[in-house]
């Protein structure tokens, strides 16, 4: 819970002193490239510490504010990657380049003005990207941050035996993880609502319609990860359903302005199949550990979400050219955000070391960081630990 706060407080300060310097706002100084006698936007040319910028109502004020949060919440996503053997500075470091750098300048070619947007005025591909929500620049930039992190970290010890199968390590509190889900329901309405109004300049009455849309995805795909692993493991599993009900709530967050209630029931319970079948992938095939389940639940679900676009929402119409588009923003995620995201994280593991060492992992972060144990009430180490 302090690495969250921690994380959050760093994304929010880097991001106002510089972040937002390099994401801007639609209708403000960019620098441009000339390409075939085209003027690409690529980068917002802010002044640092927000000069300039008139805190009020207008618009640019408005995106500065959601996106403080919204750096905060795909910075966030990698803590649950590295759970129980990242270090609270590294992941601090990790966020500096996260919320300074690889975000704003994704967020910069989405939603102001930047390339991926100009697609459909310049080439006519449907509306551009399309991402009013952030599936793409909030989620999946979160969860591939989260791979990023898996890797360099590595499994748990204990994790995986000799043989490579992987072994179960149940979370602390069922009860705190679904409630959680409940209350991420509740800032998703305001996240899809507000991405919505600001970004592709929808009324404030289609708030509605993008929380009904929301409300639905999250269901569908909750429902169908208790029904997938009820068949699969003979009973619904609580821990896979709350990453099915948050796939959903990631799966809308692209197109929950554009798509009908029963397209929304659709992509939500793609979403809760996809993530069952995606963490089983990811943990067992691949032997990558993540114990929160954060890169299928964001990068995973988030692609889809990117795709459901042109497959089920009226953006674009379901036109080849807003496929192409919405393919091309997928492409910029996977070919350049991800190498350029762990680049950057292998950097600082090579400056500053990412993971705790044996004994500390052994102890528990709480012991090891803190010098405090989490849960005073319970005996949960040995005195040989507690007393060193």
């Amino acid at each position: 819970m302090l690495a969250s706060l921690c994380v959050f407080a760093v994304a929010a300060i880097v991001y106002v002193i510089f972040g937002f310097s390099w994401q801007g706002a639609p209708g403000r100084p960019a620098h441009v490239l000339m390409i075939g006698g085209r003027a690409w936007s690529w980068l917002a040319a802010e002044p640092f510490f927000l000069r300039g910028l008139r805190l009020d109502l207008s618009p640019a004020s408005l995106l500065l504010l959601l996106q403080m949060f919204s750096v905060g919440l795909a910075a966030m996503i990698p803590l649950g990657a590295g759970a129980e053997r990242w270090k609270l500075g590294a992941s601090c470091a990790s966020t500096i380049l996260l919320a300074g750098w690889t975000y704003p300048l994704f967020a910069h070619w989405v939603w102001s003005e930047g390339w991926l947007a100009q697609l459909g005025s310049m080439y006519g591909l449907g509306q551009g990207f399309v991402d009013s929500g952030g599936a793409g620049t909030i989620q999946v930039m979160g969860g591939l941050s989260a791979l990023s992190i898996a890797w360099i970290l590595g499994p748990r010890r204990g994790k995986y035996s000799s043989e490579g199968g992987p072994a179960a390590i149940p979370a602390h509190n069922v009860v705190q993880v679904l409630a959680g889900c409940l209350i991420a329901w509740v800032g998703w309405l305001g996240l899809n609502s507000a991405g919505a109004i600001l970004f592709n300049h929808g009324e404030p009455s289609a708030v509605v319609l993008i929380a009904v849309n929301t409300t639905l995805s999250a269901a569908a795909s909750g429902l169908t990860a208790a029904i997938v692993t009820r068949f699969r493991f003979g009973r619904p599993d609580a821990s896979l359903a709350a990453n099915g009900w948050m796939a959903g709530l990631v799966a809308s967050s692209a197109a929950a302005a554009f798509l009908k209630p029963p397209t929304a029931i659709l992509a939500g319970a793609v979403a809760g199949a996809l993530v069952v079948f995606a963490i089983d992938l990811i943990e067992v095939r691949l032997t990558i550990d993540d114990p929160g389940g954060a890169i299928s639940v964001h990068a995973i679900a988030g692609l889809w979400g990117l795709l459901s676009v042109a497959l089920l929402s009226d953006a674009g119409a379901g036109s080849s050219g807003q496929w192409l588009a919405q393919l091309i923003g997928i492409a910029t995620l996977l070919g350049f955000i991800l190498p350029l995201t762990h680049g950057l994280n292998w950097l600082i593991g090579h400056v500053y070391p990412h993971r705790v060492d044996a004994e500390g992992e052994w102890q528990g972060m709480d012991l090891h960081e803190l010098g405090a144990g989490a849960y005073p009430e319970f005996v949960v180490h040995s005195d040989e630990f507690t007393q060193r």
